[in-house]
């Protein structure tokens, strides 16, 4: 598995690059702008931002986001 994790002070998100197919829903559906698409993978590069709300994982046709508060 190829599983990418990133941490702040309250989030860890991680995201499974082998399931990823980077359709953006993530991207667009986040209200914090905390993704971004590089290389057609999601990116939590503003992570600091994310408000907890769990919309990318349920946005993500994928299961492929993995978020620590909607565990």
């Amino acid at each position: 598995m190829n599983q990418k994790q990133w941490k702040s002070d309250d989030v860890t998100i991680k995201i499974d690059y082998d399931e990823c197919a980077g359709h953006g829903d993530c991207v667009d559906t986040c209200p914090s702008e905390v993704y971004e698409l590089t290389d057609n993978k999601s990116v939590p590069v503003n992570i600091d931002a994310c408000i907890q709300c769990c919309a990318c994982v349920e946005a993500c046709p994928e299961e492929a986001i993995a978020h620590s508060a909607c565990e």
